[in-house]
C-alpha cells in the first residue's frame, strides 16, 4: 500500500471505528436479535409433572418450517447420543412489524423421576449443542431455587452480571421465578433478544417460572406478543388468562403465578386462587405476582390486590408472596391495618426485589424488617422438610438479608432472623446513587 493511501485508510478508520464501536455498544442486540436457522433463545419451563416430563421453547428463521427436540438418558460416554429420541415440536409462526420468525415448542414426556437427561433442538442438519437437565423427584424432596425481581433494562449490560452470578453461587438450582418486568418494552424484540443472551445457557438448563409485569403489557391492557410464543407454561389458570396465571407443583410445594396487571382485574382471579389454595396438597406454598400488596415506594399502594389477595393468603397460611414493581427491596411480616400493625400469628412473609439496574427511593414509612436501595439482588431458597432458608444476595455475592421459616403444625411458622451482623442497611446515604448530571447515562 502506498504512503496516501496507507494515510487515507488510517484516517478513515479513525473516524468510522468509534462509530463502529459506538453501534456495537448501543445496538448489538437488536442486530443480533434477527434469528436464523439455528436455534435461538432456548428456555426451559413447566408444562406437565416436572418429575416426568421436559418443556422446551426455541426461536428459528421462517425457513425452518418444523423442527424436533431429540432427549436421551444423560450419560459420562458420548455414545448417550446414539440412544437419542426424537420427539415433533410445534411450530408458531410470529410477526410483529418487519421481525417475523418461527418460534417452536415441545414437551418430552414420560420421562424417569429424579434422573438426568441430555437434549438439544433443531432439524436436519442445524441443531443446539447438548444440554443436561435433571427430572424432579416424585415425591416431596429438598429443593431450591432462584427469585428475581425485575430485570427490566440494559438487561446485557447490567442484568447478566447478576443472573451469571446467582447461577455460580446455585448451579443446581431447581427452577427460577422472575416476578415480572422481565423486559422495558413489551413488543421491542432486541429487549428479548437481550434478556435471553444475558441468561445463556441457564435459561435453556433452568427451568423458569415468570409473571407478567406492566412491561410485559402495551397500555395496560394488552399481552406482549413475545409472552406466549417464548414461554410454554401451564394452562391450568382462569379463562382469559393462560400462560399469566397458573400453578406448578414441586416436590411438595405449590407454586402460584397471578397476574397483577390492570388488564387482570384481581377480584376475577379470586375464585380461582382459592380453589387452588383450598385444594393444595402440599405442606409449602409460594406465590408470586408483580405489584407488591406492600409497597416500599410511598407513591404506590395497590388496595384493590390487598383487599381481593390477602385475606385467601392469611386463610390459606401462605408462606412467601414474592413480587417487584418497586425498584428497591423489602422484605417484612404480615401487616393487619395500614402499614404499622403486624400481623405475627399469620406467618406469611411478603418481599419486594429488584435484579436490573433501574433502581427507585425508598419510602419513609417503611413497614419492612429489612431494605435497600441502589441494590441489584438476587434471593436463593431452599425448602428441606419443614425448614425453609432465605437468602438475598447483592450482585457482587455479598450476603445482605436471610432468614428461616420453620412449620409448626397447627400454628404460624416460626421466623428466625439471620441478617448478617456488621452489614448496614443500604440508603441513599452509604450507597453509589445515581449521577444528577443529564448528561450522565446509564449504559
Amino acid at each position: 500500500m502506498n504512503r496516501p493511501c496507507k494515510t487515507f485508510f488510517i484516517l478513515l478508520c479513525a473516524i468510522l471505528l468509534p462509530i463502529m464501536l459506538d453501534a456495537h455498544k448501543y445496538h448489538r442486540a437488536a442486530i443480533d436479535a434477527t434469528p436464523s436457522v439455528i436455534p435461538d433463545r432456548i428456555i426451559r419451563t413447566f408444562n406437565g409433572d416436572p418429575a416426568t416430563t421436559l418443556t422446551l421453547t426455541w426461536r428459528t428463521s421462517t425457513e425452518v418450517l418444523a423442527s424436533e427436540g431429540e432427549f436421551a438418558l444423560a450419560d459420562a460416554s458420548p455414545n448417550f447420543v446414539f440412544r437419542r429420541i426424537k420427539v415433533p415440536a410445534k411450530t408458531e409462526a410470529f410477526q410483529h412489524k418487519r421481525n417475523k420468525a418461527h418460534f417452536h415448542s415441545v414437551t418430552f414426556r414420560g420421562l424417569k423421576p429424579n434422573t438426568l437427561y441430555a437434549y438439544r433442538v433443531g432439524s436436519g442438519k442445524v441443531w443446539s449443542e447438548w444440554f443436561q437437565a435433571r427430572t424432579a423427584h416424585a415425591q416431596p424432596a429438598p429443593f431450591t431455587f432462584i427469585y428475581f425481581g425485575d430485570s427490566q433494562n440494559n438487561l446485557l449490560a447490567l442484568w447478566s452480571r447478576v443472573i451469571r452470578t446467582s447461577y455460580a453461587d446455585a448451579p443446581h438450582a431447581d427452577f427460577i421465578i422472575h416476578a415480572g418486568d422481565l423486559i422495558q418494552d413489551p413488543n421491542l424484540d432486541s429487549d428479548w433478544a437481550e434478556w435471553s443472551e444475558a441468561g445463556g445457557f441457564i435459561h435453556a438448563q433452568i427451568p423458569a417460572i415468570p409473571t407478567p409485569g406492566n412491561h410485559e403489557y402495551n397500555d395496560g391492557n394488552r399481552l406482549s406478543q413475545h409472552w406466549r410464543p417464548h414461554f410454554t407454561l401451564p394452562e391450568n389458570g382462569p379463562k382469559g388468562l393462560e400462560e399469566t396465571v397458573y400453578y406448578v407443583d414441586y416436590q411438595g410445594a405449590r407454586i402460584i403465578s397471578l397476574n397483577s396487571n390492570d388488564v387482570a382485574k384481581p377480584k376475577d382471579q379470586v375464585p380461582w386462587l382459592e380453589n387452588v389454595l383450598q385444594n393444595n396438597p402440599h405442606r409449602w406454598t409460594f406465590v408470586t405476582f408483580h405489584h407488591p400488596i406492600f409497597a416500599t415506594r410511598e407513591d404506590h399502594d395497590y388496595k384493590s390486590l390487598r383487599k381481593a389477595w390477602k385475606p385467601l393468603f392469611d386463610k390459606y397460611a401462605v408462606d412467601l408472596v414474592l413480587q417487584g414493581h418497586d425498584h428497591s427491596y423489602g422484605r417484612g411480616d404480615n401487616i393487619a391495618r395500614g402499614l404499622n400493625v403486624r400481623e405475627h400469628d399469620v406467618g406469611t412473609i411478603y418481599v419486594v426485589s429488584v435484579s436490573g439496574p433501574k433502581m427507585y427511593e425508598l419510602t419513609d414509612d417503611r413497614w419492612m424488617t429489612r431494605a435497600a436501595v441502589n441494590t441489584q439482588l438476587y434471593q436463593i431458597i431452599t425448602v428441606e422438610d419443614d425448614t425453609l432458608h432465605y437468602r438475598a444476595i447483592m450482585a457482587t455475592g455479598e450476603l445482605y438479608d436471610a432468614f428461616d421459616l420453620i412449620k409448626q403444625d397447627g400454628k404460624p411458622n416460626r421466623l428466625i432472623e439471620r441478617i448478617p451482623e456488621g452489614t448496614p442497611e443500604r440508603t441513599e446515604d452509604n450507597t453509589l446513587s445515581k449521577p444528577r448530571r443529564k448528561d450522565m447515562k446509564l449504559y
